[in-house]
């Protein structure tokens, strides 16, 4: 079930996890949600055959994963393209690409070192260290990036290692703390992003929520990013505690923070984890090449029922 046919789920705060007045709900979600999720890359990844045609096993164990910790890692034994990582996607529910600024013609983008043209400037296409984000983080409200694909062709020799933590964990750890924090970070003015008229191209300022919760799904979604130039915080003392404390959160040694360098053969599929990347030397041939697809939707059967339903049948 795509998301655009997912029909509208109707919750009462009492029982919605992400109200800050429900906290019998939250607590039984908190609950199962910390006792479900994985604590090691290992527990995430999946082998698969042929992308372009999951067996129902290998969706099933995908899926399973995504319910768990919003994210997956599958291995695939032979090399395959973009047209393979389209499909692999498509089975998982993601059909609407999100069709960026810097993206390659088929809406997905091919992630190397590039020193000029339109990616000159943009950290991904360097092999700088990239800061903790979540993607589409400058997008407006009706283009959410939910959910991407990011394949492994090539890796650097060494580095490039990317370091990853559930957005639902990051609620869990801020709320725990102060659920003045949330309310906060749930501001619908809370971060802004100034307009951006580089590349030929004009996009707007962005302002919104780091934490939304989809009225269609149940499931919070998440809209950040670490950088601390061209973004604009609202100007209040309790959120920039927040801020703060998020970004110690980011900075220590959490076990819930997963680290992983993608290996040739292997990618991520995720609802938007938050996640960062190494640096990495800039290889003289045959440099670090991921495919990156971003999409609008959400992974299928990873909607707050969902959730809540595989919990209850495991602990049956």
């Amino acid at each position: 079930m795509t998301l655009t046919s997912t029909h509208h789920v109707s919750r009462p705060s009492s029982g919605d996890p992400f109200a800050l007045s429900g906290t019998d709900a939250y607590a039984a979600w908190r609950r199962k949600k910390l006792a479900r999720h994985p604590r090691r890359a290992q527990d995430l990844i999946v082998e698969i055959g042929d992308p372009r045609a999951l067996t129902g096993a290998e969706r099933e164990a995908l899926l399973r994963r995504c319910r768990s910790a919003n994210l997956a890692i599958y291995q695939c034994a032979t090399p395959i393209d973009k047209t393979a990582v389209r499909r692999l996607g498509e089975q998982l529910g993601l059909t609407r690409l999100d069709d960026n600024l810097c993206a390659d013609h088929d809406s997905i983008s091919s992630l190397e070192v590039r020193s000029g043209g339109i990616h000159a400037g943009y950290i991904p296409y360097t092999n700088r260290t990239l800061n903790w984000h979540t993607d589409g983080y400058y997008n407006p409200g009706d283009q959410r990036i939910r959910a991407f694909v990011l394949h492994c062709v090539r890796n650097a020799s060494q580095g490039g290692i990317n370091q990853l933590l559930d957005p639902e964990i990051a609620y869990i750890l801020i709320r725990d703390e102060n659920p003045d924090y949330i309310r906060a970070l749930m501001h619908p003015q809370a971060m802004t992003v100034p307009a951006n008229r580089s590349g030929g191209a004009m996009r707007q300022a962005q302002n919104g929520p780091v934490f939304s919760v989809d009225q269609a799904t149940g499931c919070l979604h998440m809209r950040y990013t670490a950088r601390t130039r061209s973004i604009h915080w609202r100007d209040d003392r309790i959120i920039r505690d927040a801020v703060d404390f998020l970004v110690e959160i980011l900075s220590r040694q959490t076990p819930y923070i997963i680290q992983h360098r993608l290996q040739p053969g292997q990618g991520l599929v995720c609802n938007n984890v938050l996640h960062n990347r190494s640096a990495f030397p800039n290889d003289a041939a045959g440099g670090r090449l991921l495919y990156r697809a971003r999409y609008y939707d959400r992974i299928n059967e990873t909607d707050m029922d969902s959730f809540l339903s595989a919990a209850e049948h495991a602990l049956a």
